[in-house]
């Protein structure tokens, strides 16, 4: 075959749907090839090559290069069998023209193919200036071509950032978020982080309002709050009191918070709901610690009989005082402190006898289990959620719609709530809970301007793996999203290093990837049956990317692409590097920083570490935002 054109590699010897058989020519070389003064890698996997169809070109990537892309019925007698190339077509275009996605029309044998040029890329590719595009990094194969996703496709219709510990995994998702909440390019930008290990507020903290259980108020972070009673039945119950098997019972607490949330209704009237469409799921406040209080004594109260007196708070006998003849402890509902009752007694021939309660409840370990939760402040943050905490009336001091200013970007375009102070045992419930909330707002604000047809969400779900598995609770909010989301503008990213443990209906749904090193092989196979193209070439070398390096699949790239992904500025790192071990040579060399087991030993004082540890915070204490803690706790005034 003469070679009259430098980019020719050689001609289509087999076609089996997506996947051509391409037989190299004679002349073509491996290595580099220099074309119009640029440099060029032939033969690698995950390159692009172009078959010309008339006034169409078909454009592939290869999977694989030598005896193995040889077809079977020729294995035996091919005498240069590793001058083959196995290629996958993905998409066509117009010399010049947009490129698309899907082939109109396959080759046929004899077709030449041909190396894909810089030319040719920046057709496919696009332009950086184009605001619907945002550069994440530079073509591996290509450093002068910049790596463009396009943003409608990256929300709307989800994606996965996927790679092992130390792949560079937070700092493609730090450069991501800085890039797409650009105010210059994206003022009205709205990005939600779920930031299990806090890691993104260090990275982002000049966009974004982070939310912690124990915030720095001197860094602008807020107070977390998450009102137990946005929350429905199915996704409180776990979190508070727990199973509940009797249906006489799961019923009896319907109808008490039923009447609980009608009272508040009747203290703060709620545009949009009514006693007659008021459900138990309505989001509307009441107050658990009222529930609690109510069903405790229900249930574990004695009473003085009296002739003709019905049971009540009238006849409760409660522990007396010798000295003053007051009760010893009444209890408090918002401290979840129960009263103290006496003992029951029927003695024969005595005047006073005293019953237990006659209440049908059975459910008295969970109500010892939400008691104990009440009383519990690491859970204050949602029992005794500061200006959302209701009165026993059910009043409150801030409603919903100023929560979900703070959650869905009102000042800030990116928002991040750091769950990392949230005990772990509720975790994929309060993350369950959190999405459904901010899914439901935008759902039902699909048609007004904060919706998220008019604005969309892009909720950021970091260390998915960890909730985000078939059995737990998490799943089921991420699934609706999943499924649902594109429609009323709520697109999800995932970041994870096991995708082989996230719910794969979840994975599937995402349709860019954004696979790093990844060295486990069950994590590999769950990526490539998650992707919608037949690369196998492409995911056989996800365990020896270099870190920073991805392979991006999917419908936010016009072609798969194996990218070097632009680090963020050294300020806008999240705060997940490795811990220097030992600093040697020209780094050990006046250094002042953390770490080192080379560096000189200063005196062990453990007791900082002690008082850190009891306090649940890494950082130094807060001295305002402790003491007004406190003074809810022991108060119950969130004013």
């Amino acid at each position: 075959m003469a070679r009259t054109d430098p980019t020719l590699l050689g001609t289509v010897e087999d076609v089996s749907g997506a996947t051509v058989r391409v037989k190299l020519g004679s002349e073509t070389v491996s290595g580099l090839s220099f074309i119009e003064g640029q440099s060029y890698r032939v033969g690698q996997v995950g390159g692009f090559v172009r078959i010309p169809l008339g006034f169409v070109n078909l454009y592939a990537v290869i999977s694989h290069v030598g005896a193995s892309a040889v077809p079977e019925r020729l294995a035996d007698v091919e005498i240069h069998g590793n001058r083959w190339m196995t290629i996958q077509l993905v998409g066509e275009g117009q010399p010049g023209a947009r490129f698309d996605r899907g082939i109109s029309q396959f080759p046929t044998v004899g077709d030449t193919a041909h190396l894909v040029t810089e030319t040719d890329l920046r057709t496919i590719y696009g332009r950086p200036n184009d605001y619907r595009f945002v550069q994440v990094g530079q073509l591996a194969s290509a450093s002068s071509i910049p790596a463009l996703i396009e943003i409608d496709k990256l929300v709307t219709r989800h994606s996965a950032v996927l790679g092992t510990t130390g792949s560079g995994k937070s700092t493609t998702v730090a450069g991501l978020l800085a890039a797409l909440s650009d105010r210059r390019r994206y003022p009205s930008a709205r990005i939600l982080v779920i930031d299990i290990h806090g890691e993104y507020g260090k990275a982002l903290q000049d966009r974004a309002a982070i939310f912690r259980i124990n915030p720095d108020i001197r860094k602008g972070e807020r107070p977390l709050y998450i009102p137990y009673w946005a929350m429905t039945l199915d996704e409180l119950l776990p979190i508070t009191l727990g199973t509940i098997e009797n249906p006489g019972d799961r019923g009896a607490i319907i109808d008490r918070i039923m009447a609980l949330k009608l009272e508040g209704l009747k203290a703060r009237p709620a545009p949009g709901v009514d006693a007659d469409t008021l459900s138990v799921d309505t989001p509307v406040p009441f107050s658990i610690h009222k529930l609690w209080f109510d069903m405790h004594c229900d249930m574990r109260s004695t009473h003085v009989e009296r002739d003709g007196q019905a049971q009540s708070r009238d006849t409760w006998a409660l522990e007396l005082d010798p000295a003053t003849n007051k009760p010893v402890q009444e209890g408090s509902a918002i401290r979840g402190i129960p009263p103290r009752f006496r003992a029951a007694k029927d003695i024969k021939g005595d005047a006073e006898k005293i019953r237990l309660s006659r209440s049908p409840l059975s459910i008295s370990r969970q109500i010892d289990a939400l008691g104990s939760k009440i009383r519990d402040p690491r859970f204050d943050f949602l029992l005794r959620p500061g200006p959302y905490c209701p009165a026993e009336n059910g009043k409150t001091e801030q409603d919903l719609d100023t929560l979900l200013a703070d959650w869905l970007g009102d000042r800030s375009p990116v928002t991040i709530l750091d769950l990392s102070n949230i005990p772990p045992s509720i975790q994929s419930e309060l993350v369950g809970a959190v999405l459904r909330i901010a899914y439901d707002a935008l759902y039902w604000a699909r048609s007004i301007p904060e919706g998220g047809r008019e604005r969309p969400l892009l909720v950021v779900l970091e260390e998915a793996h960890v909730y985000l598995n078939e059995k737990q609770i998490a799943s089921t909010a991420v699934r609706r999203i999943a499924k649902e989301g594109r429609k009323y503008g709520i697109g999800m990213m995932l970041v994870s290093q096991r995708p082989a443990e996230i719910d794969q209906t979840i994975l599937s749904q995402c349709g860019t990837l954004f696979a790093l090193r990844l060295s486990n092989a069950e994590d590999r196979n769950h990526v490539k049956g998650a992707a919608s193209d037949n690369l196998d070439g492409l995911f056989a070398m996800l365990p020896i990317l270099r870190t920073g390096e991805a392979v991006i699949i999917g419908e936010a790239v016009n072609l798969p692409i194996r990218t070097l992904i632009n680090p963020p500025s050294a300020n806008r790192r999240p705060d997940s590097s490795d811990p220097k071990v030992v600093v040697a040579g020209s780094e050990a060399e006046g250094y002042e920083g953390p770490g080192g087991w080379n560096q000189k030993l200063d005196p062990a004082n453990y007791s900082e570490a002690v008082e850190l540890w009891r306090r649940q915070n890494p950082r130094p204490p807060n001295v305002f935002v402790e003491a007004i803690e406190a003074d809810v706790s022991e108060t119950g005034d969130t004013k």
